[in-house]
């Protein structure tokens, strides 16, 4: 019985997003949806036991909450103070614009994919509306469609959780008062929602490269799905420069995965990597990209653009010393330049201190908000200066924020070098 109850919880974590996002094309609201797959997931927990894990669990997951959005809008509709609201979403969802069939439930004809071919990045493109201000976008999407949680937002966004929270509960309301249809975009809407799902998707593979907090050093779920809807821009505009960028940038930075790690778990730094791991063929296709990509716009670089180029400078030297560290920071003074963020001032820091060393690095940490990450390399550089004690300190600070636990094991081992150092 546990083994179908993990195979409910398997089948929810890696399709749990994609179910909700075919479920909101289908019935054009939110809210809904949600209710619909939290009841078909515990009809699964209820039935899998009994008659067996079906062989398109996927499928299964999808029908049984299509099925519940029709049982929920028959009670709604059946009560008379609702009857209004009920009726104008029973109008929406009618088989011209959603394929469901209120009057034959066994009936499930899908709407055509239109300009965007699959689901969740239909509905990315639909949260993306407007009227919601760019940071609420990504929010929104990252939250109802990708499935984080504000913790995880806020991380990606650099912000606090409860701003976060504020955030998505305003955009709700707003949703919910402006009447804003969660409507795929005609294609000459696209461009205007561009950027923010852009956003939407770097900061998706963000949220799985570099997790705040949590037991695994980087969530490859997240990466993959984050790459595939990459994928699917980049072929749905396949002339846009930033889509391309976008897709160079993630391919790069996924090729140095194999390598993060050691045969222990334990985090492996950049200088320290076994370059023979990283995967040769995402850095060829990464640098062909971002080249097409710089040529579209005529060499006048984006953000996304002047990172994948940072990551292609990285990717393409065969060892840490032979870096170009110089180039590394004046791509970093140029990003700062376009869109400043504590983020880029960290790495331009380190940049800064390969290039010029750890003392001429340490007033540009100065303007970094102090954060573990950052207690973290300032206690690195102060180490290279052998200022031992000062460097105990600011990584003791960074170990009483969250961090994953492979982050945590690997500044607790650096801690203990730094303290035998003061020592001695």
């Amino acid at each position: 019985m546990n083994t179908r109850h993990d195979a409910v919880a398997e089948t929810v974590r890696i399709e749990g997003t994609r179910i909700l996002a075919t479920l909101i094309r289908t019935v054009g609201d939110v809210q809904l949806a949600e209710d619909a797959v939290q009841e078909a997931t515990v009809a699964a927990l209820n039935a899998w036991p009994v008659t067996g894990v079906p062989p398109e669990p996927r499928a299964w997951l999808t029908v049984t909450a299509r099925r519940k959005a029709i049982d929920i809008l028959r009670r709604e509709r059946a009560r008379a103070e609702k009857e209004r609201a009920g009726t104008e979403l029973l109008e929406q969802t009618r088989p011209e614009h959603s394929g469901l069939d209120l009057e034959d439930p066994e009936r499930f004809e899908l709407e055509p994919a239109d300009i965007v071919p699959d689901d969740l990045l239909r509905l990315i493109f639909t949260c993306c509306h407007p009227s919601l201000s760019p940071a609420t976008r990504v929010a929104l999407a990252l939250r109802t469609l990708c499935g984080l949680s504000p913790a995880q937002i806020a991380g990606v966004l650099l912000t606090t959780e409860v701003a976060t929270t504020k955030r998505l509960v305003r955009a709700r309301q707003k949703i919910a008062a402006a009447r804003i249809p969660y409507r795929v975009p005609t294609e000459s809407e696209l461009p205007d929602r561009l950027p923010a799902v852009c956003a939407v998707i770097h900061s998706l593979y963000t949220a799985g490269h570099a997790p705040l907090e949590g037991e695994a050093a980087y969530d490859v779920d997240l990466c993959t799905e984050a790459i595939r809807l990459a994928e699917l821009l980049h072929s749905l505009l396949p002339e846009q420069p930033t889509p391309t960028a976008i897709l160079a940038l993630l391919l790069l930075s996924e090729s140095r995965r194999p390598a993060r790690l050691n045969e222990a778990g334990e985090a492996v730094t950049l200088d320290l990597q076994d370059r023979s791991l990283w995967d040769q063929s995402l850095i060829t296709r990464g640098v062909a990209l971002l080249n097409d990509s710089l040529i579209r716009s005529d060499r006048q670089a984006d953000p996304y653009q002047l990172q994948a180029a940072i990551a292609a400078e990285h990717a393409r030297v065969p060892s840490y010393s032979a870096t170009d560290w110089r180039e590394i920071l004046r791509l970093y003074d140029l990003l700062i330049d376009l869109a400043p963020s504590p983020a880029a001032e960290l790495a331009r820091a380190v940049a800064k201190a390969e290039a010029d060393g750890p003392e001429a690095a340490l007033p540009l940490l100065d303007a970094v908000p102090p954060t573990p990450r950052s207690q973290a390399v300032r206690a690195e550089l102060l180490a290279r200066l052998h200022r031992y004690d000062e460097a105990v300190a600011e990584l003791t600070n960074s170990l009483a924020g969250p961090t994953t636990a492979t982050e945590r094991l690997h500044r607790e081992q650096r801690l203990e070098h730094f303290r035998s150092r003061a020592a001695g």
